[in-house]
C-alpha cells in the first residue's frame, strides 16, 4: 500500500467491516470525555471515555442512545445521540463534509475532529474531485490539523490533568486514522512533530494552489523537527532535500507575509548547506552568499508578530556563517617584527588547532595554542593596535559562533572563548565589533536564543577577563560604539540589521 493511503486506512477498514445497516452507519464523537455506557441510561456507569473525532460503528438505537462499537478500543456500548454526529461516506455527502472541514480549520482545539472529517471526506469524494481543488484543500486541511495538534502537544499549555488527558486522547484519535507523529527531545523537553504525510502528497502530486504548496513546504522543512542524532552526512542530505523543496516554491503569487516566511526558511537552509561545505573543506561561498541574499529579500515591514522571532532566528543563523560568503584572504606572511598572527594546523582527526605565532615563536614553539572541532574563520582574525590581543571567530555548529580572544599578560599569552550566551548551544553568535585604544577593552556584539530565552546586546568588555563593563540593547546608547566600532564589522555584520 502506498504512503498516500496510510492516513485513511482505519476509516476504510471500519466501513468495509460494517454489516449492511441503514445509512448512515458511522457516528463521530464531537465532544471530549463522552461516556461510553454499558446500557442506554444516564445512570449506567461508563466503562470508557471517548474523545472528539472518535469514529464509531452504529449498530442500533435505543431510546435517545445509539448502540455503537469502537474499533480503536475494541469495545461496544451506548452513547448519547446528542454527543455524536451521524455521517455518511457516500459521494453525495462530500460537499457537506468539506463545509465542516472549513469550519473546523478555523476552530483551535478541534484538530482531532478535523482529522476525522478530513478522513471521511477523502473516503467519500470521487477520484475526480480528489484530484481537483477540493481534494487539495482537504489534504491541506488534514496536514494543518495534524501539525496544529502536534504544536499544541509541544507547547506545554496542557497544565492540568484534564487538559493533558484530552491532549493525549486527541493524539490517539488522530493516530487511529493513520496520522503519524514523531517525538524529539529539544532543550530538555519533548517536541511532537507531524510526519507530514498529507503535505508530502500535496507536493509530490503537484496539487493545490501556490499558497497551499508553500504552506506544505514550510511545514516539511522545519529545522526543529529534524532528528538531532543524524550523522553529518545524513543531516547534509536532509538539508539538501529541504533546499530542493523550497526551490520549487514560486513566491511571486504569495502574500507578502508568506513570501517572507519562504525567504527566511531558504536563508536558514542555505546557511546550513554553507556550514556543511565549509566543515568538509569544500567551497562554501556560493551557499553562504545565497543565504545572505534570501535574508535580504525579506520585507521587514510585512513581518507578523509571530514572524519577528523567526526573522531573528534566521538572521542569527546566517550571521553565524557570514564569513563563508567572503573570499578567503591569504595567510599573513611570516613577519620579521613582533606582531603576532594565527596559523592553523591539523590536530586529532577532524580537529583544527589555532596557533598564535610571531617572528620568534613559530609552530612548535607558539605563543598560545587551542584546538577545536568547529570551523575557525581565519579571515575574521583581527589584532589590536597595541598587539596584545587578537580575536577570531570559531563556529561550532551551523547556528552557533563563538569569539576566541588571545591576550597577553606580561610575557605569556592565553586564550579564552566567549559564547553567544551562557546557555547550551542553540542559535547565536558572539563577534568582535571593535578595539578600544589602550589595549584593555574590546567591543562585542552578542545575540542568542536558547532554553526559551532571547537576547541581543552590545557590550564593552575587558580584554584580560572578558567581563562586561557595560551592555546596551542598542549600540547608539554606548559612546564607545560610536567612536571605536570597526568599519568592517559595521558594513558586514547582520547584528545591525
Amino acid at each position: 500500500m502506498s504512503r498516500a493511503l496510510r492516513a485513511f486506512v482505519a476509516i476504510a477498514a471500519l466501513i468495509l467491516a460494517m454489516p449492511a445497516l441503514a445509512d448512515p452507519a458511522i457516528a463521530i464523537v464531537v465532544g471530549d470525555q463522552t461516556p461510553l455506557r454499558p446500557a442506554p441510561r444516564d445512570s449506567a456507569k461508563p466503562h470508557a471515555l471517548l474523545w472528539q473525532g472518535e469514529a464509531l460503528e452504529v449498530r442500533g438505537e435505543r431510546m435517545d442512545y445509539l448502540q455503537v462499537y469502537d474499533h480503536r478500543l475494541e469495545r461496544g456500548g451506548f452513547v448519547s445521540a446528542r454527543s455524536v454526529r451521524r455521517v455518511s461516506t457516500d459521494e453525495a455527502s462530500a460537499p457537506g463534509l468539506l463545509a465542516v472541514i472549513r469550519f473546523l480549520r478555523e476552530t483551535p482545539g478541534s484538530e482531532a475532529l478535523g482529522v476525522a472529517y478530513s478522513a471521511l471526506y477523502i473516503q467519500a469524494a470521487s477520484p475526480q474531485v480528489l484530484r481537483g481543488a477540493d481534494g487539495a484543500e482537504a489534504l491541506d486541511a488534514l496536514g494543518t490539523f495534524a501539525e496544529r495538534l502536534a504544536r499544541r502537544a509541544s507547547s506545554g499549555s496542557a497544565s492540568t490533568r484534564t487538559a493533558q488527558a484530552a491532549l493525549s486522547g486527541h493524539l490517539e484519535v488522530a493516530m487511529s486514522y493513520g496520522v503519524g507523529f514523531t517525538s524529539l527531545e529539544r532543550d530538555s523537553r519533548v517536541l511532537i512533530c507531524y510526519d507530514g504525510d498529507a503535505f508530502h502528497r500535496l507536493v509530490d502530486l503537484g496539487r493545490g494552489d501556490a499558497l497551499q504548496r508553500a504552506h506544505a513546504v514550510l511545514s516539511l522543512t522545519r529545522a526543529d523537527c529534524i532528528d538531532g542524532d543524524l550523522k553529518p552526512t545524513e543531516r547534509r542530505a536532509a538539508d539538501e532535500a529541504r533546499a530542493e523543496l523550497l526551490e520549487a516554491v514560486d513566491v511571486s503569487d504569495l502574500p507578502l507575509y508568506v513570501r517572507n516566511r519562504v525567504h527566511m526558511r531558504r536563508a536558514a537552509v542555505w546557511n546550513s548547506l554553507a556550514f556543511h561545505s565549509a566543515r568538509r573543506g569544500e567551497p562554501a561561498q556560493s551557499a553562504a552568499a545565497r543565504a545572505l541574499q534570501e535574508l535580504a529579500r525579506v520585507d521587514k515591514h510585512e513581518l507578523t508578530d509571530e514572524d519577528q522571532r523567526t526573522y531573528a532566528d534566521a538572521a542569527m543563523r546566517v550571521n553565524a556563517s557570514r564569513w563563508a560568503a567572503l573570499p578567503a584572504k591569504p595567510s599573513a606572511p611570516a613577519s620579521k617584527g613582533e606582531r603576532p598572527r594565527l596559523v592553523l594546523a591539523k590536530g586529532q582527526p577532524g580537529e583544527t588547532c589555532v596557533l598564535l605565532v610571531d617572528a620568534k615563536h613559530e609552530p612548535g614553539n607558539e605563543l598560545a595554542k587551542r584546538c577545536t572541532y568547529g570551523i575557525v574563520w581565519e579571515s575574521s582574525a583581527t589584532l589590536n593596535r597595541e598587539g596584545n590581543a587578537l580575536a577570531v571567530g570559531v563556529q561550532n555548529t551551523e547556528a552557533w559562533r563563538e569569539m576566541w580572544v588571545f591576550r597577553r599578560s606580561g610575557k605569556s599569552w592565553s586564550v579564552a572563548s566567549l559564547p553567544p550566551a551562557a546557555t547550551n548551544p542553540g542559535v547565536g553568535y558572539a563577534e568582535f565589533a571593535g578595539w578600544v585604544p589602550g589595549g584593555r577593552q574590546v567591543l562585542v556584539a552578542r545575540e542568542a536564543s536558547g532554553e526559551g530565552k532571547y537576547k541581543r546586546s552590545y557590550e564593552l568588555m575587558r580584554i584580560d577577563t572578558l567581563s562586561t563593563i557595560n551592555t546596551v540593547p542598542d549600540p547608539q546608547l554606548l559612546p564607545a560604539f560610536s567612536r571605536w566600532s570597526d568599519s568592517a564589522w559595521k558594513s558586514a555584520s547582520l547584528s545591525l540589521r
